[in-house]
């Protein structure tokens, strides 16, 4: 009888640490995705240049305002 009411107790302690794990995967999941509507921003002319793409200058118009000026 006794063996009978510890795995009770040892199913339930089960069931309550599976209920955690799947609490805390909702909220991982509701934090990936407000740091995903967070991130729809426009790169910044800093982020382009570390990503390898030069400065471009309206004024200069950059390829077009070249092949004008010949």
């Amino acid at each position: 009888m006794a063996k009978k009411g510890r795995t009770a107790i040892l199913k339930r302690q089960r069931e309550v640490k599976k209920a955690e794990r799947a609490a805390m995967k909702r909220e991982k999941r509701e934090i990936r995705k407000e740091a995903e509507t967070d991130s729809d921003t426009v790169a910044t002319a800093e982020d382009l240049e570390g990503y390898g793409f030069g400065a471009v200058d309206d004024e200069k118009g950059g390829k077009d305002a070249d092949q004008k000026d010949d």
